[in-house]
């Protein structure tokens, strides 16, 4: 009697055999699984990029179709299956992962009612980060983190940074209306926003111009803060990423912790004296 208690179900087995090769990428399968699933993605993206050229969309519709109604199957079955084979199911689906390989699927099926919604299948694009747990390039993955970390916590300067530069596009903008008097390009105050904006940016479409010598003049003054406002959000990151990867460094030697702020005395977890 006490052995059968200690037999494993049939079922939970099962379980754990899929969840080792859908999860984990140490095992011939797994590894197998994961490079299959990444060649999906690519030929799913490959396809959307080749349909959209309109002589062979024509030309092999259906081809094209079929091959989609394909993979998008095997990424749902697949989907059921990641959720099938965890104890905690709403940590995977509402997981970073989880929310993208539900973005993947879901304008498969919009297309049935939107067609044009078939285009963001392209997001599929985003499981590709999957490689880096493949192939074990985990630390590529954690710098990953400290950009998005740097983001994160610099985004109220960015905020207020952006705010600047449209009260500042706006400005100037309505100056080169008035300045230009109406001329081409100029017809609006919102096209003059237009652009401020595209000058600002150093991007220069050379769409539309000023003709005055005033307007060349304010347009020659923009160009030049152009180059030092780009830089504001730059070193904004910059120094924020400098900041996260200085507090990377420090550890505590007690417990390990590396979640220590930049004016921290003592270790939050273990409460050790910092160095």
């Amino acid at each position: 009697m006490e052995r059968e208690h200690n037999l494993v179900p049939e079922d939970v087995l099962w379980k754990r055999f899929l969840y080792r090769i859908i999860y984990r990428s140490d095992t011939r399968l797994g590894k197998l699984f994961d490079i299959v699933l990444l060649s999906l993605i690519f030929a799913s993206t490959a396809i959307i990029m080749t349909e959209s050229i309109p002589k062979l969309g024509k030309q092999y519709h259906y081809t094209f179709l079929i091959l989609e109604w394909i993979i998008s199957i095997l990424f749902t079955i697949e989907y059921w299956m990641r959720i099938a084979v965890v104890k905690n199911k709403k940590n995977y689906i509402f997981s970073f992962f989880g929310i993208i390989d539900f973005l993947a699927l879901t304008p498969f099926y919009l297309s049935f009612f939107f067609p044009v919604t078939k285009y963001f299948l392209i997001f599929r694009m985003l499981r590709m980060l999957r490689i880096f747990r493949i192939f074990n390039l985990l630390d590529f993955m954690n710098d990953g983190y400290l950009i998005v970390r740097a983001l994160k916590n610099s985004s109220r300067k960015i905020y207020i940074f952006l705010l600047f530069l449209i009260i500042f596009s706006v400005i100037v903008g309505s100056m080169m209306f008035m300045v230009e008097g109406g001329r081409p390009g100029f017809e609006t105050i919102p096209q003059s926003i237009y652009w401020a904006v595209v000058t600002v940016t150093t991007v220069g479409y050379g769409d539309v111009s000023p003709i005055t010598p005033l307007g060349k003049f304010f347009a020659v003054i923009l160009m030049l803060a152009g180059y030092s406002i780009i830089a504001v959000p730059t070193g904004i990151v910059t120094a924020e990423m400098r900041n996260k990867r200085q507090n990377l460094e420090k550890v505590c030697e007690r417990c390990g912790n590396e979640d220590i702020d930049d004016d921290a005395r003592y270790c939050k977890q273990c409460g050790k004296k910092l160095a």
